[in-house]
């Protein structure tokens, strides 16, 4: 299975479990404030995704390492006339 298929594998269960939650399908009586609370999870869950993204993209620029070795066989390779 793909990581693709897993993670739209996952979504589907939770997005069918809020649906279910959600409409009184599994025939549950649910506090309202449960209920106020389980409306918007999708959107919270959709904010905490994206604050994760930024944050793990920020650590990584923070925590890059530079190639000097690399940078340098590069330009060398760059400034090396390509025989023809």
């Amino acid at each position: 299975m793909t990581k693709l298929a897993q993670w739209l594998w996952g979504l589907a269960l939770l997005g069918s479990t809020w649906v279910a939650l959600t409409m009184g399908a599994l025939g549950l009586e649910l506090p309202s404030s449960f209920r106020e609370v389980l409306w918007p999870l999708p959107a919270y869950l959709l904010v905490s995704a994206g604050c994760y993204a930024l944050g793990t993209v920020g650590y990584r620029i923070a925590t890059f390492h530079d190639c000097e070795d690399a940078a340098r066989e590069l330009q060398s390779q760059i400034k090396r006339p390509e025989p023809t």
